[in-house]
């Protein structure tokens, strides 16, 4: 809820100023403010995107849109990269939804003209491609939506929460994706937002809260289905969880009295078990040493697979023991919330029987065997080797990488959250002093694994699409930092400064968009990798599709 008349007069006697510095920025209201917001996306995407040619964004676009043809042909998936399940089904179904209402002609891989007759064909891939893009908007408004009703769970204040929303809108990660059909937004949001959940479900104690746990667990799996480096946010998510407790999150009474917890207790392990039985095929197809081989996959620790996957169920379950003792949740809301966290995981598992192919299976299951074959060949020697000086090296070099780019000034991007993390690191250390300590650990913990995840993401050269991964962390981290001293708010200097930061946020995250639809270049490029990723669908412009 906002802040009570009484607490803003206090903040404002005690700052000495009348003005809160976020009262002009949010002056339309929650409602009003959240339209605004969406509609300022609409906007951007329809004169930044929805028109551009179709080929323009061809890195992603054409292979997502290809593969989805395919599938409404019958055939199976055949881009495995990311591995992009959830946003080709996801486009598959959007493309049969469009055709049954007459909306959408050429649907399929059959139904697409040849490259041999370009008007037909140009025509056919812009309608298929801007109905993609179309759902890239609209997912991404979605995702805008959900982050603002969790953050408004989060902090205390509508003011701050519509802010930090704006943060997120208007993020270069948002910009990116809202108009390129990507794998990152589907991948990342969903894991922010189980940790979003944990944050609210830690602090405010309910009978209900394993249920909330599980559908963490099912979104993180659903992150992962659909890019394998979510695995990197997930690995984080046990670890910032930990400092989120507080004395309203310890166990309600009903979790404490052994009769009527043991029967909740008992379904709930139950239920795992039974997830677990269902899920056991695609767990031992994820394995498949045959299967392994055949993709080219490497083990990464000692010559055997399952290792490091087998050490983050331990890490995970290492957590909620240690949050249990911190936070005094009860033992058997803890073996529930143990079995209900492997019920969700293994449930949203099942989800890759929908359109089965076990080159899925296996890149779900190896994340980091599947992200080393598209790393640097200096990463890929490192990790083959198992040289820890050498990785050593490439975290420090990845963690200079980093503080440049956080910087601005050493390493320019479109990235307007750089400027967020400038006040997080006083913020942290004056939290501290001022006796939040709470507060500055949990910014610290969450800054910092942006920091890490971003250094690993150097080496794919940190493209503005991964941006999505850290750029929710990073405002998480400010706006928990304004929630815990809202006096700051009121200080003279505190509206310039948001007034520059929300004019940056604004015209930094449309830098790219901008630059797109100016850009000049050709589709030539395209025909490098053509024959690779649409091997059943040539382009008039390369050879393959003129001869």
């Amino acid at each position: 809820m906002d802040q009570s008349p009484t607490l803003t007069s206090a903040l404002r006697s005690q700052s000495g100023t009348g003005r809160d510095a976020l009262a002009p920025l949010t002056f339309l209201g929650w409602r009003l403010g959240l339209t605004a917001i969406v509609a300022g996306l609409a906007a951007s995407f329809f004169l930044c995107g929805y028109a551009l040619v179709y080929w323009r964004n061809a890195d992603m676009d054409l292979m997502v849109v290809y593969n989805a043809l395919v599938l409404n042909d019958g055939k199976p998936q055949q881009f495995f990269d990311h591995t992009g399940y959830v946003t080709i089904l996801s486009v598959k179904a959007w493309f049969e939804m469009l055709h049954a209402f007459g909306l959408l002609g050429s649907w399929s891989l059959s139904t697409m003209p040849p490259a041999s007759n370009p008007q037909a064909f140009d025509a056919a891939m812009t309608d298929a491609i801007r109905a993609g893009r179309l759902l890239a908007w609209l997912t991404a408004s979605a995702c805008v939506l959900i982050f603002a009703s969790l953050i408004r769970a989060v902090v205390r204040d509508r003011r701050l929460a519509l802010i930090a929303t704006f943060a997120f809108a208007f993020s270069g990660g948002i910009a990116v994706h809202e108009r390129i059909l990507r794998t990152e937004l589907v991948a990342a949001c969903p894991v922010i937002f189980a940790l979003m959940i944990l944050i609210v479900v830690g602090r405010r104690a309910s009978v209900a809260r394993p249920l909330w746990m599980a559908l963490a667990a099912a979104l993180c799996m659903l992150g992962l289905e659909n890019k394998v480096q979510a695995v990197l946010l997930i690995a984080a998510l046990p670890f910032l969880s930990l400092p989120f407790g507080g004395a309203q999150g310890a166990s309600v009474a009903f979790w404490r009295d052994g009769r009527s917890a043991f029967l909740p207790a008992l379904v709930a392990v139950v239920a795992a078990i039974v997830a677990v039985w269902m899920a056991w095929p695609l767990i031992t197809t994820g394995f498949d040493r045959s299967l392994l081989d055949a993709a080219g996959f490497h083990a990464l620790l000692l010559g055997r697979f399952g290792i490091y996957q087998l050490l983050l169920l331990v890490v995970i379950g290492a957590c909620l023991l240690t949050y249990a003792a911190l936070w005094r949740i009860s033992a058997a809301e803890t073996v529930t919330s143990m079995a209900a966290v492997a019920a969700g995981a293994s449930l949203a598992l099942l989800m890759l029987n929908i359109d089965y192919n076990a080159n899925n299976v296996i890149a779900v299951f190896n994340p980091l065997e599947k992200m080393l074959k598209f790393v640097d060949a200096g990463t890929s020697a490192a990790a083959s080797q198992s040289s820890a000086s050498a990785i050593f090296r490439l975290l420090l070099d990845g963690l200079a990488s980093v503080a440049a780019r956080y910087s601005f000034v050493l390493h320019s991007s479109p990235r307007p959250t750089v400027f967020i993390t400038w006040l997080i690191v006083p913020g942290i250390v004056y939290a501290r002093l001022r006796g939040e300590r709470q507060a500055a650990i949990q910014a610290f913990l969450l800054l910092m694994a942006a920091v890490g995840i971003d250094a690993l993401g150097v080496r794919r050269g940190l493209k503005s699409e991964y941006f999505i991964f850290t750029d929710p962390l990073i405002i998480l981290a400010g706006a928990l930092l304004l929630d815990r001293m809202p006096d700051l708010r009121f200080q003279k200097w505190a509206y310039p400064i948001a007034l520059v930061l929300f004019t940056l946020q604004i015209a930094i995250s449309q830098a790219e968009p901008v630059k797109y639809a100016f850009m000049r270049r050709g589709p030539e490029s395209i025909c490098e990798w053509n024959q690779y990723y649409l091997p059943l669908m040539p382009l008039p412009w390369c050879p393959a599709g003129r001869s």
